[in-house]
């Protein structure tokens, strides 16, 4: 089969590689439909995360289960499911109490050793605990089946970030970041019922989809100017909850100094290229909770699911380009170059 590869910094291939099998009875062979580039997948692309050369990566795809081993009675052969990023036993503590991303036994698609979802076919370990069956009848619906895709990460982890900033009906809500993981921050701030959001973002493009996911305002400056701006907006009080989607010191620091005393932040930007980027002494003087961090999606997807299939919410317009699996790596190179926000994979 076909699956996507780094071998460097900015070397991305598409190759011929070994076929998926069932290896153990808890596994299932998912045959790829969609998938797409996540931004935290250009830190390795920019050498800013080790991988080995030859290296399988992707973490989001959904797909048409192909084969399955003898203990999985949750999907079966012909069944369209969706992946979390992560895969899980669905059994251990962390499962049952929906850390899903502590699984004792789980890991990340494109570990070493492990398919990568930027392939045609990928082997599931756990598979009763990881996937998600979704309706048969969503296969031969493009649009629903990009909603769907967003379920795999930056749908659910958008909603991990609104939940850990505590969003409520009436909160102002600030969200820091203009990539896919923060506009679907605002589309779940809107779903949860918050009553005005702010979207911090300089590229119209995105803040557009900012505007139609739920963004009330928009603030374009950054830094103490951004701070500056969300004040003024806010009454010199600052929001209620806070979204912090990109993961660098500077946009921590503008996070803690757009809360409102009292407020909360929830973060899921990846952290790269910083220190601590708090000072605690703020954060306690002004009584600003934390939370956040690698988001649980596998125990989102129920809750959003039937969301996204009746409408309610969606987030398919985070999808801005397209390309095949020979075009992966082009993908990757108009993500980087902030071209595209986010690339569809199709097969």
């Amino acid at each position: 089969m076909r699956a996507t590869t780094i071998h460097a910094p900015y070397d991305m291939r598409v190759e011929d590689v070994p076929e998926p099998v069932v290896v153990l009875p808890t596994d299932a062979v998912v045959r790829v439909l969609r998938a797409c580039i996540c931004g935290s997948d250009l830190w390795a692309y920019r050498g800013e995360a080790a991988r080995q050369p030859g290296q399988r990566i992707g973490h989001e795809f959904l797909g048409i289960v192909e084969e399955t081993g003898g203990e999985v009675s949750g999907v079966r052969r012909g069944d369209l499911v969706v992946a979390p990023f992560m895969w899980s036993d669905g059994v251990c503590d962390y499962c049952r109490e929906g850390l899903t991303t502590s699984c004792e036994h789980g890991g990340f698609w494109g570990s070493v050793g492990y398919d990568g979802g930027q392939g045609e076919a990928v082997r599931v370990p756990y598979a009763d605990g990881t996937l998600v069956q979704l309706p048969a009848e969503a296969a031969s619906d493009d649009h629903l089946l990009s909603a769907l895709l967003t379920l795999s990460d930056v749908m659910g982890t958008g909603h991990h970030a609104a939940l850990g900033a505590g969003v409520r009906k009436g909160a102002t809500v600030a969200v820091v970041g203009d990539g896919a993981v923060g506009l679907c921050g605002v589309l779940a701030a809107k779903r949860l019922g918050a009553e005005r959001i702010i979207a911090l973002g300089r590229h119209q493009v995105r803040t557009d989809i900012a505007r139609t996911f739920g963004a009330t305002d928009v603030v374009a400056e950054r830094g103490e100017a951004a701070v500056a701006a969300v004040r003024e907006l806010t009454g010199g009080q600052g929001a209620h909850a806070v979204i912090e989607a990109v993961g660098t010191e500077q946009s921590m620091r503008t996070a803690v100094n757009i809360t409102r005393d009292g407020g909360a932040i929830g973060f899921v930007g990846v952290p790269h290229g910083s220190g601590t980027g708090l000072d605690l002494s703020v954060m306690f003087n002004r009584n600003i909770a934390l939370r956040g961090g690698v988001a649980p999606v596998r125990s989102y997807i129920p809750d959003l699911l039937p969301d996204v299939l009746d409408g309610t919410i969606d987030p398919s317009p985070v999808f801005d380009m397209t390309v095949d699996m020979e075009g992966v790596p082009g993908g990757y190179k108009a993500m980087d170059e902030r071209t595209a926000l986010k690339v569809l994979v199709t097969n």
